[in-house]
């Protein structure tokens, strides 16, 4: 009996044995073919942004740095600094030129802060700067040209000026981890003498004649980048509501392909929108600045813009109060 059914026991016992040393084969197999570096997904880059708004280092800032912060420019930023150090790139609005030179030109809210002001903005972790605003001129074209000479020597780019024209409306961009982000400055405040020319220096000055080569200018940049920004200083001191061409602007900007478009000068903070695929804040206030006369001068807000496989994920406003000392606080 046991002679009959031997053969059949070591052939089911084979047929087990060969049956799972197969599963074991096609298994590890599987496994093989699901970790190779062509199957597994590739790891979304992430990069950060911060933007902030009007940053002046003269007058009564440069009052308490001298009295509260015994001559040392990282005082204004020391609330926030290590705050900002997070983002990969850092942006915003220098009201005020740095130089020893220059004569004062402009009204009496004329801002030329001493030339240690830079190491301020140094410490804060500055990469980009726009000086298209109305005090570029306040003294002069040799204080303006200087500002430029002091800020790139510390590695912090300037957009919105230049030595001439090609240079003052050109296209500003920043790789961060194989992502390209671009940066456009303009402003419409002060003459129109205070325009870049061919031979001469000078800043990105537009009116709404304008448009159609700031549109060209835009779908071109876009062009070369992931990420367009475009900042703009327009608009009227301490009005809550944009000028009609704010808005315009905006929006003609966002329909040439930019991703977003920040403003400066009101120095409140002014509603945003999100407008088709890009996003709008009018105007971001105020971050550091002596206007200690309304709260809504001692506010602004920083943005924080995460950006993911070449794309903005997402856009987060944060409030920032500026307290007695002209400190930036979150």
């Amino acid at each position: 009996m046991m002679q009959r059914i031997l053969p059949w026991l070591i052939f089911i016992l084979f047929v087990i044995l060969t049956g799972t040393a197969l599963l074991f084969i096609i298994d590890d197999f599987s496994n093989s073919i699901i970790n190779t570096p062509e199957t597994i997904l590739p790891k979304k880059e992430t990069v950060s942004l911060i933007l902030v708004g009007d940053i002046m280092l003269d007058r009564g800032v440069e009052l308490i740095i001298e009295s509260q912060g015994k001559g040392d420019y990282n005082f204004p930023f020391l609330k926030i600094a290590d705050y900002l150090k997070e983002a990969d790139v850092l942006f915003g609005n220098l009201e005020n030129v740095i130089s020893d030179k220059g004569v004062k030109v402009g009204s009496i809210y004329s801002f030329r802060a001493e030339p240690e002001a830079v190491k301020g903005l140094v410490f804060a972790g500055f990469d980009v700067l726009s000086l298209a605003n109305n005090h570029a001129f306040d003294y002069g074209r040799a204080a303006l040209e200087d500002t430029f000479l002091r800020l790139k020597e510390t590695g912090i780019s300037c957009v919105g000026a230049g030595l001439d024209q090609e240079e003052a409306f050109s296209l500003l961009i920043k790789e961060i981890k194989d992502i390209k982000i671009g940066f456009l400055a303009y402003t419409n405040l002060g003459p129109e003498v205070w325009r870049a020319g061919n031979q001469n220096s000078g800043i990105a000055w537009i009116n709404i004649e304008d448009f159609s080569r700031v549109e060209e200018d835009i779908k071109r940049a876009k062009k070369e980048v992931d990420i367009l920004i475009v900042s703009l200083h327009a608009g009227e001191e301490y009005k809550k509501a944009p000028s009609q061409f704010q808005i315009d602007f905006a929006k003609m900007a966002i329909d040439s392909g930019a991703d977003l478009i920040i403003g400066h000068h009101s120095h409140v903070i002014q509603p945003n929108e999100k407008y088709k695929d890009g996003w709008i804040f009018y105007s971001l206030g105020n971050f550091i600045f002596d206007q200690d006369f309304s709260e809504e001068t001692m506010k602004g807000l920083l943005l924080k813009v995460i950006i993911e496989d070449d794309q903005i994920k997402e856009v987060i406003p944060v409030n920032i109060q500026i307290n007695d000392f002209f400190q930036s606080e979150i």
